[in-house]
């Protein structure tokens, strides 16, 4: 392989023979002007994992409330009892919501939602349990690990109990959402009052323990450094380590509009398709205990989606049925796509789409691009 950047050169002698990068030789890759042989890397683990297989799930986003006390200022989904556009749903309502948008073939119910103070734990169980009884077969991925600090305040429970309860109910899975930067620096500006990074690690440990496969999230492109966002992926490489109970890596990049963090920063600016590109290359590159980093269409948009499945990327999400959360901050890309437009565009790069399902189980493979 052809190297320009001579600092590369040993990091990429270490890519091809399969060894894993120190902190120094990841930091390395966010400084260098070689963009071209970081891209080759990024795909190179790719293909060694995954080949031409794309995946992708057909998925029902949903949030019972957007009700929430916590006050991330980088969020622009939440809202306060009363404030124009707040929904809070008990259990029969968030079925028949449900029930209003669910299609053949749906194999995943993704929720997350607010913080709301007022609902018991038990809420949460008879949801889950009501999702599962009214959808058989679909598979319930739900609550953050920053909900799951949440739930233990109002359960007045530990985690282990929180999420035995919870999975006893029917969870099969949890999103990778809360993680947002691990760095105090940042976490104290940005999302004073959610679970700490040690807390935010410990449920998704513990969680992998009893069995309950999740995700794992990185927001990027606010006022976070790029050794923090190193720090980010070393923390989370560390913990796959030891549990190996991690799915896939999703960068988020941050979305400016209608929040406090933009106004307050006078950031009006998305970021731009090189960082997302490196950053998602990074990860592949960086992250290799992990089995897919996934280039989340509704914040990259699909054109760039579609770019990054030779940077790296082997999943790009799903259909996102009744996505709100990034909606509600900008992002531009559109709030869902059918089965057959994810396709299409996977087989448009030159990949061979794969639809999975919550837990990567694959449901069907379609026709390889001639």
């Amino acid at each position: 392989m052809t190297v320009r950047d001579p600092a590369l050169e040993p990091i990429a002698a270490k890519v091809l023979a399969g060894q894993r990068l120190s902190f120094d030789e990841g930091l390395a890759l966010f400084q260098t002007p070689d963009l071209n042989t970081l891209m080759r890397l990024a795909n190179l683990v790719r293909e060694r994992k995954h080949g031409d297989d794309t995946y992708f799930v057909h998925s029902l986003r949903f949030s019972q409330t957007n009700i929430c006390y916590v006050g991330c200022t980088f969020c622009a989904f939440a809202k306060r009892f009363g404030e124009e556009g707040a929904w809070d749903w008990d259990v029969d309502e968030s079925i028949d919501w449900i029930a209003k948008r669910y299609q053949p073939g749906l194999t995943e119910i993704h929720i997350s939602s607010g913080h709301h103070p007022r609902r018991p734990f038990s809420y949460y169980l008879e949801l889950v349990a009501a999702i599962k009884k009214n959808f058989p077969g679909v598979q319930v991925k739900a609550w953050t690990a920053a909900e799951i600090h949440h739930f233990t305040k109002i359960a007045r429970a530990d985690y282990r109990t929180v999420l035995s309860e919870l999975k006893a109910a029917g969870l099969d899975a949890m999103p990778g959402g809360g993680a947002e930067i691990f760095a105090e620096r940042v976490r104290c500006k940005i999302a004073r009052n959610k679970v700490n990074a040690e807390g935010w690690l410990e449920v998704h440990r513990i969680a992998h323990e009893l069995g309950i496969p999740t995700n794992a999230t990185m927001l990027y492109g606010h006022i976070e450094t790029l050794e923090e966002r190193l720090d980010h992926m070393e923390r989370l490489r560390r913990l796959q380590d030891e549990t190996g109970g991690f799915m896939s890596f999703i960068p988020l990049a941050f979305q400016p509009l209608g929040n406090n963090l933009a106004q307050n920063l006078g950031k009006t600016e998305f970021t731009t398709g090189l960082d997302d590109l490196r950053n998602l290359a990074i990860a592949r590159i960086y992250l290799d205990n992990f089995p897919h980093i996934k280039g989340y269409w509704a914040t990259l948009t699909a054109p760039l989606a579609q770019v990054s499945l030779d940077w790296g990327v082997s999943d790009i999400d799903g259909t996102l049925i009744a996505e709100s959360i990034v909606t509600a901050a900008g992002a531009t890309a559109g709030r869902a796509m059918t089965k057959e437009q994810l396709a299409g565009f996977i087989k448009s790069a030159g990949r061979r789409p794969v639809e999975r399902d919550a837990v990567y189980n694959v449901v069907r493979v379609y026709d390889a691009v001639a």
